[in-house]
């Protein structure tokens, strides 16, 4: 039986029950947990270096009533992130490829944004509809164009993380059938091959990360807008 490449996308079930919320559970098992001692372990460590070095990034444009988001976005971007990585192993499930768990990470959050921003400083967000200095006969136009844009940016995250995820494991599939079929066939094309396929696993780990950041970044420039 031939299966689909898209099979690798499904959620994995036991028995008839989805294993999709052990997926979720996973990386937040897998992060080291704090504690109140003066020396802690290097992993530890690192990992308050790592979120100090992207809060510190993420929020340095925001002004101080944004600093409130520090710990769920640090907290998303390190949960996405560990998601992605651990869906480059064999025999694992990557959630994030789903298109309906991004939109439901991403809707939520960036509603919240807009919806802080309406309440604070409701003239300043809804001025973003409309560019300073548009002609008279231009405004229904541009007005249509920019709320069009505003309501696409969830979308936007959602397709945007779910796409390069999809996409990169699907190349790497392809490769390594493309290996075991030039393996008895064509045993140095087969070498080569694998060798292309450990450069693309090494761009796909760059790719999970990056994708992980640049999510929370765009919701850090949204929050920006807003607040």
């Amino acid at each position: 039986m031939n299966l689909s490449l898209f099979d690798q996308f499904m959620s994995p079930t036991l028995m008839g029950i989805p294993l999709i919320m052990i997926s979720l559970a996973l990386p937040w098992l897998l992060l080291p947990k704090l504690t109140n001692k003066w020396l802690i372990n290097r992993l530890s460590s690192l990992q308050l270096w790592f979120l100090h070095m992207i809060t510190k990034q993420l929020f340095n444009p925001i002004n101080l009533k944004g600093h409130k988001w520090a710990l769920i976005l640090a907290s998303l971007m390190l949960f996405i992130m560990s998601m992605n990585l651990l869906g480059l192993l064999p025999y694992t499930f990557t959630p994030t490829t789903q298109l309906s768990m991004n939109l439901g990470l991403a809707v939520p959050l960036w509603l919240a944004t807009l919806l802080i921003g309406l309440q604070n400083q409701p003239t300043m967000t809804l001025g973003h509809l409309l560019p300073e200095g548009t002609p008279s006969l231009l405004i229904p136009i541009l007005i249509l164009i920019e709320t069009i844009s505003l309501f696409i940016r969830p979308l936007a995250l959602g397709v945007r993380l779910t796409a390069n995820l999809t996409a990169g494991h699907l190349l790497i599939q392809l490769i390594s059938t493309a290996i075991f079929m030039l393996l008895s066939l064509m045993p140095m094309i087969a070498i080569l091959t694998a060798m292309i396929l450990f450069l693309l696993t090494l761009l796909e780990i760059a790719v999970a990360m990056i994708q992980a950041y640049v999510f929370v970044l765009l919701l850090s420039l949204y929050l920006q807008e807003n607040v």
